[in-house]
């Protein structure tokens, strides 16, 4: 492919999109948005094919990003925060090959050039300086038909690597299953009883003086799945404070503090994305304090499934719920409790709210746990997490082969831009 070479602006019209994306009107004709699906607006902007770009990042304040392109003919609404890139001559430039080599150069060519600090933004100009390289348009069709079909094998890969991430997260889901049926490690007389330590925990409580509603006893019908003999279902609210948080004082906060956000952790495998010091994040709403090994669990979108425990003291916001025990409790395996299927599937049919939904107190007090024995809880939780390095391990080496194949497709579709 010959490699003649041309500014954007000179061979394109750049022009900005004039529907404010909450103001559509629903319509026959499609509107192009940033996300991936088209909405619609009683009247179109243009009646052409062309290329769609965005013109604000894609994740948020002060990070460049741009996370799709589009291509759209025929009469279509644009949002206002998108722009459309339309050829002058299209025997010269073909609209579809333009979207096929600027989502391939996304980021040195669009992602680069975008400015600010707070608000990024792709100004239309730099757009127009943009060089690309322009061969004949039999070639440039060529060019796509490579392009189609190279895309089609790296989907089906895809789709296979996406089938293997899902069968590491069924293998994840059947190790708890069987981690809290008193399946994954032998039980030890020595152990003794769990009704033993439950009795030691409301004992505990008593103690305290916390005068809370008396939980219902556990019927039948509500237990899950059977579990050993020396074990014992019981309700959340036995084990802990649920609902019941200290809340932060000015004088507990410093600039060393840990302030946990529910954005700091990742969504079902509730790992730790970051650490932040008040220092740095600064927030001034309202605080609850937990401590070292208390459970931090998510009442907001509870079936993101965000849970972990604390290595160290700190202070989060209110959405999240320290858990405090009355008595012994390996934290690890509690955490690993409230991450089984059943649990999840509880807290999500109970869940309340449309926009911000919640897990009630009450009805987080009342889902229930299976209690084993202090020493049986260590050894869950030590084959566990034995286990779950494995599935990470998994996990790394399928997103490993998934990033390279999208690598390889850049390469060779790089190498047929070229010729």
């Amino acid at each position: 492919m010959s490699l003649k070479t041309v500014l954007l602006g000179s061979v394109c019209y750049i022009e900005k999109g004039n529907i404010g994306i909450l103001k559509a009107i629903p319509g026959e004709y499609p509107m192009v948005v940033t996300g991936e699906e088209r909405k619609s607006h009683n009247e179109y902007q243009f009646d052409t094919e062309a290329v769609l770009i965005p013109l604000v990042s894609g994740t948020g304040h002060g990070h460049a990003s741009i996370k799709r392109l589009h291509y759209q003919t025929g009469k279509f609404a644009l949002g206002s925060i998108l722009c459309a890139v339309i050829p002058k001559n299209k025997t010269e430039l073909s609209a579809e090959y333009l979207f096929r080599y600027l989502s391939l150069n996304k980021d040195n060519e669009l992602v680069a050039r975008m400015k600010g600090m707070a608000n990024v933004t792709l100004p239309m100009k730099e757009i127009a300086k943009i060089e690309i390289p322009l061969p004949s348009l039999a070639e440039q069709l060529n060019f796509i038909e490579k392009y189609k079909q190279l895309e089609t094998q790296s989907e089906l890969l895809s789709m296979e690597f996406t089938h293997q991430l899902d069968l590491v997260k069924q293998l994840r889901q059947s190790f708890l299953r069987e981690a809290m049926q008193g399946k994954l490690v032998v039980q030890n007389p020595a152990d003794g009883n769990a009704k033993d330590l439950l009795e030691q925990i409301k004992a505990e409580k008593a103690k305290s003086g916390k005068k809370e509603k008396t939980l219902p006893a556990i019927k039948e019908e509500e237990i899950p799945f059977e579990i050993p003999e020396s074990w014992v279902w019981c309700r959340l609210g036995e084990l802990c404070n649920y609902g019941s948080s200290l809340k932060a004082e000015p004088k507990d906060i410093v600039s060393e503090t840990w302030v946990l956000d529910l954005e700091d952790i990742e969504k079902e495998s509730s790992k730790l994305i970051s650490k932040i010091r008040y220092s740095e994040r600064k927030s001034q709403s309202t605080k609850s304090i937990f401590y070292e090994n208390e459970v931090l669990y998510s009442k907001l979108r509870p079936y993101l499934d965000k849970v972990i425990v604390a290595d160290e003291n700190g202070v989060c916001t209110t959405e999240i719920l320290p858990l405090r025990f009355y008595a012994d409790l390996n934290p690890y395996f509690l955490r690993f409790a409230l991450k089984r299927k059943d649990f999840i599937n509880y807290v999500t049919s109970i869940t309340k709210g449309m926009k911000m939904p919640r897990l009630g107190t009450s009805d987080g007090q009342k889902a229930l746990v299976p209690l084993p024995p202090l020493p049986e809880q260590q050894r869950i939780v030590e084959k566990l997490d034995e286990l779950m390095q494995m599935c990470d391990e998994l996990e790394q080496s399928i997103k490993a082969s998934q990033e390279q194949n999208e690598k390889l497709l850049q390469q060779v579709l790089r190498e047929a831009l070229r010729g």
